[in-house]
């Protein structure tokens, strides 16, 4: 009876009634990953269709579990065909809802939210689920947060923790197309090497999550299965939640939408992350944070530009931007899109890519193009503009977040303006970002940390194609020592460029790269805890270079 229910799983095959791959270069990409993903877990059979309960404060035999369950593009349109499966694979009754879907070529439902009451007589139980045939044992669900209890940080989280195997998670799409992380990379060594200092809850720093914290951890959830990865990820999802404005209108003065924490201020909207929200959601079901409203203020957060100046298109020299601005504001974008289908957020990301297209490829400071998005070294570091002493260039680490942004996008829409310009940039690293060792050794200097060792990489701090050696010297030396920090995050660039490079040249110049940044998986180097929000730097989006590099067969790892 096990082995016939979970058989039961049905999925759209090659050759089967799947629908046809759709013909426009808006829905491209993640459809035929979408294919991929739905052929190898028809492959897998039921290996991958776990469900692993964890006991996380629950008393006593009698819990109630409530878990996410995401699906790639096409694979299920009905929730009610979700069964969950004990271990003589007889169904637990259960409710099932849908709670994510695919925007993108009629795909179907993203994720679902399951809600189930049963026995869990030790610390840990396996079960199964399987999709097929509804059989009419549902069950009643009830609200998210009637299953929390409060854990030693004061925050509400589950009493029991749901994982699901790091191959379904991975090929689901819920994160990007990822490579699970089995077995071990050097990348996952370096990971799990930062975690041991960065788990405990920052509880009053609040520059410890630049860079969304909680983003990092359920990614690196998906590709591992680790419960440690994902206890941590859902406290730090609520906690970081209790810290949203719920009120007032975006931007200044009454900054809806933002988050503050600490020193850290509520119209700064660099610290707004909805991402966070698309993946509790998938992956655990937790539907009790967020609303279209709040969407809608945090996104304004972005789009007012909370206290600043805003977004919009570049279009004069002495015009403020930010790469980390731009970068994680189409993140928000995307994400905002994913979770609501709204066309308005979809509008968003076409106007973001719009504005990145013309200002990398028609930066109007008449300097032509170069692969960056070139400004002004002056106004990037809130000094007055002098066009006689400025330095016209890029932040090659900061610049990693629009290429997170446009990969985001490009899963999105398939827009074919997104491979010119992450290309662009790989081309544009190759030559003017990264720093030659014969100048260090001319400049008698070295500003790469140690632990990185004699042959590691490191990146100018402020990149250019029209400073001289001098100019980019005397940054790297006031601002610039052990910028190598960033290479582990600095992979992404490389590693989206050479994914869509067809130049062969090219392509080998970006292989070369990425095995010199092996150097940077130095657990030395992952040992350094002085900077908190390093962990979530490094690691934000970076899981999809494991992935990338299986694509071309890179031997970086």
């Amino acid at each position: 009876m096990f082995a016939s229910c979970l058989h039961a799983t049905q999925v759209a095959t090659p050759g089967s009634s799947a629908p046809a791959i759709a013909s426009s270069a808006a829905d491209r990409s993640v459809v035929q990953l979408g294919q991929v993903a739905v052929s190898a877990i028809a492959e897998a059979d039921s290996r991958w269709q776990t469900i692993t309960l964890h006991r996380h404060g629950a008393e006593g035999n009698a819990v109630a579990v409530t878990l996410g369950i995401p699906f790639p593009p096409h694979m299920l349109r009905d929730a009610r065909r979700v069964l969950i499966l004990d271990e003589e694979g007889q169904t637990i009754p259960a409710h099932v809802e849908p709670t994510l879907h695919w925007y993108i070529n009629g795909g179907g439902i993203r994720s679902v939210k399951v809600q189930f009451r049963t026995t869990l007589d030790g610390n840990t139980r396996t079960l199964h689920f399987a999709v097929g045939d509804p059989d009419g044992k549902t069950a009643d669900g009830w609200a998210y947060t009637d299953g929390l209890i409060k854990d030693a940080d004061g925050v509400l989280v589950p009493a029991v923790l749901a994982t699901l195997s790091p191959e379904w998670m991975s090929t689901s799409l819920i994160a990007g197309p990822q490579r699970p992380a089995v077995p071990k990379s050097a990348y996952d060594r370096y990971f799990a090497t930062q975690f041991r200092w960065a788990e405990a809850l920052p509880r009053e720093n609040g520059a410890a999550w630049l860079f969304d914290r909680p983003t990092t951890l359920f990614q690196q959830y998906v590709r591992t299965g680790r419960v440690d990865y994902l206890a941590a990820a859902t406290q730090s999802y609520r906690f970081y939640m209790e810290h949203i404005r719920r009120h007032g209108a975006p931007g200044w003065p009454l900054c809806g939408g933002g988050w503050s924490l600490g020193e850290v201020n509520v119209c700064d909207p660099k610290y707004v992350y909805i991402e966070p929200i698309l993946l509790a959601l998938g992956l655990t079901g937790d539907d009790s944070e967020h609303d279209a409203d709040l969407i809608q203020r945090m996104m304004g957060a972005w789009d007012t530009g909370g206290w600043s100046i805003p977004v919009g298109p570049y279009l004069k020299p002495d015009q403020l931007f930010t790469e980390r601005q731009a970068g994680l504001g189409l993140i928000a974008a995307v994400s905002a899109y994913e979770i609501t289908g709204e066309k308005r957020y979809l509008d968003g990301i076409k106007n973001r890519l719009g504005w990145l297209y013309q200002h990398q490829q028609h930066n109007l400071d008449g300097l032509g193009v170069d692969g960056s998005w070139r400004n002004s070294w002056q106004v990037h570091e809130g000094n007055d503009h002098d066009p006689a002493t400025d330095i016209r260039g890029s932040s090659p680490w900061m610049t990693e977040n629009i290429i997170d942004g446009l990969w985001h996008a490009w899963l999105a829409t398939g827009d074919k303006r997104i491979p010119v310009m992450i290309t662009a940039f790989g081309r544009y690293m190759e030559r003017y970002g990264w720093i030659d060792p014969k100048v260090m050794k001319e400049a008698g200097v070295d500003w790469r940390n140690p632990c990185s060792g004699p042959n590691g990489q490191i990146s100018w701090y402020w990149s250019s194609a029209h400073a001289t050696t001098q100019q980019l010297i005397a940054v790297q030396s006031s601002e610039g020592w052990y910028s190598d920090s960033h290479n582990v995050e600095m992979t992404l660039p490389v590693a989206a460029a050479r994914y869509f490079e067809t130049d062969p040249e090219q392509q080998k110049a970006l292989d070369r790269r990425l095995k010199l940044l092996s150097s940077s998986y130095n657990l030395d180097c992952a040992d350094g805890r002085a900077t908190p929000r390093r962990f979530n730097w490094n690691n934000r989006g970076v899981g999809v270079v494991q992935w990338f590099m299986e694509q071309f067969g890179s031997g970086a790892d």
